[in-house]
């Protein structure tokens, strides 16, 4: 049945190329991704390869790729993301077959060109690639790669050095979430129905993601094949600020809140990120006096999951285990989920009641609630 609906789907996608975030230094980024979240070195740009304009560093763990990009003179485009956002997402890079026609198609669709369709080359041969704006400053890159065989890009080297952290078993990116402003959430899920083919897969209102301070709603776009899923917040009335609107003011606007990665083992992952330095949200040992009876019998013990903080939640097709970092940049901007599924492929909405309080206590110690 996949297949079928990748046949028919107009921008067939097949899976996340990489996420570049715009940081104000990249070799110190680079260092805080290896140390805290065991990725690997694999590709380096900057004036020692003939860009005198940006330096990027390129960390892989397993599918997950990054890439770090920082500005070298202060009136860049990038310096000026990086003044106005914070550390952030800039490009979600999906990969697909044919670059040209990703970009025709979804700009006759209506979307705003932000990379015509380039031609990279070298000894390893041909990386195409293009690109479009989404919600904020965020764009969307095609990255068309069938035809290279080099490290990552031309106009990359590979990065090597002595220090190569153990990874801590992240293995692929499992979906990006997006926040927008007021009423804004109709407006981008149009876009990627109208643009790009995805299909609102799960709606969350604001009867569902709330507390008794503050609120959101959500809905969850899935391209054609299922690989790519978009979830996209916008705030809600409540008696305080949301998490979405101290997310809105700190980033100047509408950008990636987080990046979901998945594991085959939460608690061994999570052990290591935390021996590492990381820091997860805290969640009241309360959440686990009545889990395993909301939930229903899993595999793993509830004494390591209450320990280290971990999330559980069911749907019909089995149940996942997830846990929120804090953020990860000054601003309470970027974070990123550690998610574990067994069969679910649901977003957790039985934990938002405990996530958004968990949220909240940090909002409130910041002064921002």
């Amino acid at each position: 049945m996949q297949q079928a609906n990748a046949d028919q789907d107009f921008l067939p996608l097949l899976g996340t190329d990489y996420i570049e975030l715009y940081v104000g230094n990249a070799k110190q980024s680079a260092h805080y991704y290896k140390t805290a979240f065991g990725y690997q070195e694999l590709a380096y740009s900057g004036p020692e390869t003939g860009e005198k304009e940006r330096v990027s560093y390129v960390l892989r763990q397993n599918k997950v790729t990054l890439v770090l990009t920082t500005p070298l003179r202060p009136t860049s485009s990038i310096a000026e993301h990086v003044h106005i956002h914070g550390d952030g997402v800039k490009a979600i890079a999906l990969t697909v077959a044919n670059a040209q026609a990703a970009f025709e198609q979804t700009v006759a669709r209506g979307a705003k060109p932000y990379l015509n369709p380039i031609t990279l080359q070298d000894d390893e041969g041909v990386v195409k690639m293009s690109g479009i704006h989404l919600y904020g400053d965020t764009v969307h890159l095609f990255v068309e790669r069938s035809g290279y065989n080099g490290i990552f890009l031309p106009g990359f080297r590979k990065w090597e050095t002595n220090y190569r952290p153990e990874p801590v078993g992240l293995l692929h990116v499992d979906h990006c979430v997006g926040n927008v402003g007021w009423n804004r959430m109709n407006t981008w899920v149009k876009f990627y129905e109208d643009v790009m083919g995805f299909k609102n897969i799960l709606t969350f209102d604001d009867k569902q993601i709330s507390t008794e301070y503050s609120a959101l709603m959500s809905k969850v776009m899935s391209n054609g094949n299922g690989y790519i899923k978009f979830p996209i917040n916008e705030p809600a009335e409540g008696k305080k600020k949301s998490q979405v609107e101290e997310y809105l003011d700190f980033y100047n606007g509408e950008g990636v809140q987080h990046v979901a990665i998945a594991t085959g083992n939460i608690i061994e992952t999570v052990t290591a990120l935390r021996n590492r330095g990381v820091e997860f949200l805290h969640i009241p040992d309360t959440y686990y006096e009545q889990l395993l009876g909301r939930i229903g019998p899993i595999d793993e013990d509830l004494q390591p999951l209450q320990q280290l903080g971990i999330l559980v939640d069911r749907d019909e097709e089995g149940y996942l285990l997830q846990i929120f970092t804090k953020p990860v940049e000054d601003r309470p901007t970027l974070f990123y989920e550690i998610i574990q599924r067994k069969g679910a492929r649901s977003f957790g909405a039985g934990n938002f009641k405990a996530l958004f309080e968990a949220l909240e206590r940090e909002q409130e110690l910041r002064g921002n609630l």
